[in-house]
């Protein structure tokens, strides 16, 4: 941990050099916004995908929310970056001219992705379109929702046979000690299972693989055993309130603001505490959702490839481990339910550290004070001295509730920030010039 939080303060010192000698926070000229709301485009579009995904019935299948803000929000920096031209571009450079609005690129960008996903949503994506371009010259708009239309047109079609649209296979392991085993009370199949043979956005496939978990007759195995045995039951006496509602918030208990939006949602409120401009939203937000998607693509591969069981399980059969510093407990039910696949690694610990690693990035620093709010009866309002603050709370979260083993996070965190630094070093490079 203490090696990977090194690693993490090089890479910050890098790209406060880079910040310097490309001058990446290039100025945008165009403001104030078009908007009339006054809402920054790149904020816009996020919001209505968010909508759209908390609407009932308007999520389909084969697409997952964290496909769908990584397409949108790429498609979206490849729109304004052909126009300023500070970066790389992800996909594609279309050639613009300066005039072009990149108000109206971006948006047009947003609206054709999210059409290709969410159809049955056009009138509402169309009506959106309409407040982002309102007050933009027509010939200003015109040139820039040709830029938007053509890196949409290519997102889509480098997306289309991406996996995502595969039946997921079967996945069933002997009952052996430490195979994962559906669990109480549902007993529900494995899920996710085809994640593995998903395309990354930046990875190359087993990029980042995590090491084996710990032998069961390991001291490390019996303690962390012991930890969320004692920590994360259902009827735990050690736990406390804070900790209850910690697990509560991140398991999205009685609130509608689940994990895809949380850290969404950190970075509009600092882009908006900043005064960001367009560009630098759309890098922010298509670096943060790429490498959420690409850090679960990492854990997701361990957990189908190491088949470890849960909590629960290896508790309940810890007669079977043959290590003698673990004891069963056929009754032990976890505070929270567990999701339907395998411990190892931590998709949790591995979404927050990729998002507090980026976000730290981008910002050049850790220690940015923010409040983060969750929705619904069962949300609250919570303080956090800086972003990995925050990813560490969500990486205890999952202990307190239960459900993954303290070695699980571990390797969790350490997939997300060595992900995320790949992402912040090799996808939307800033373009030195002369």
């Amino acid at each position: 941990m203490k090696n990977d939080k090194s690693l993490t303060n090089y890479f910050l010192t890098i790209a406060i050099v880079l910040f310097a000698l490309c001058n990446i926070r290039a100025q945008d000229p165009e403001t104030p916004m078009s908007n009339p709301t006054g809402e920054n485009v790149i904020l816009q579009w996020n919001r209505v995908l968010q909508e759209t995904i908390r609407t009932p019935g308007q999520q389909p299948a084969t697409v997952f929310p964290v496909r769908s803000f990584a397409m949108m929000h790429a498609a979206m920096f490849d729109a304004v970056n052909s126009i300023d031209g500070s970066y790389t571009s992800y996909l594609i450079d279309v050639h613009a001219g300066r005039r072009a609005s990149k108000e109206a690129a971006a948006a047009k960008a947003a609206r054709d992705v999210l059409v290709g996903l969410y159809p049955t949503r056009q009138t509402i994506f169309d009506a959106e379109m309409a407040i982002s371009i309102e007050g933009i010259p027509w010939y200003r708009a015109w040139e820039g929702m040709r830029v938007g239309q053509m890196t949409a047109a290519r997102m889509l079609q480098v997306r289309a046979n991406d996996g995502w649209g595969a039946t997921p296979p079967p996945y069933v392991l002997p009952a052996t000690p430490g195979n994962w085993q559906p669990t109480p009370p549902a007993n529900a199949a494995a899920g996710f299972t085809h994640y593995p043979s998903v395309l990354p956005f930046a990875l190359a496939p087993n990029q980042f693989a995590p090491n084996p978990p710990p032998a069961l007759t390991s001291d490390e195995y019996a303690a962390d055993v012991n930890e969320v045995k004692a920590l994360g039951s259902a009827a735990s006496t050690i736990r406390t309130a804070d900790q209850t509602k910690i697990a509560q918030l991140w398991a999205n208990v009685n609130t509608p603001t689940t994990v895809f939006f949380v850290w969404n949602n950190v970075a509009r409120n600092v882009a908006t505490e900043r005064n960001t401009s367009t560009l630098e939203n759309a890098r922010l937000f298509a670096l943060l959702n790429i490498a959420f998607h690409d850090a679960l693509h990492v854990t997701f591969t361990s957990k189908f490839t190491h088949g470890l069981w849960r909590p629960v399980t290896a508790i309940r059969r810890a007669d079977e481990d043959n290590n003698p510093n673990t004891a069963p407990d056929p009754n032990w039910l976890p505070l929270l339910g567990n999701p339907p696949y395998p411990t190892y690694a931590g998709n949790h610990a591995a979404i927050g550290t990729s998002q507090a690693t980026i976000l730290a990035l981008l910002f050049g620093r850790d220690d940015i004070r923010f409040e983060h709010t969750w929705d619904g009866a069962g949300g609250a309002t919570r303080s956090y001295a800086g972003f990995n603050a925050m990813a560490d709370e969500e990486e205890r979260s999952r202990v307190y509730g239960g459900i993954h083993f303290t070695f699980d996070q571990t390797a969790g965190q350490s997939a997300g920030r060595n992900v995320a630094n790949y992402v912040f070093l090799n996808v939307m490079k800033p373009r030195c010039r002369d």
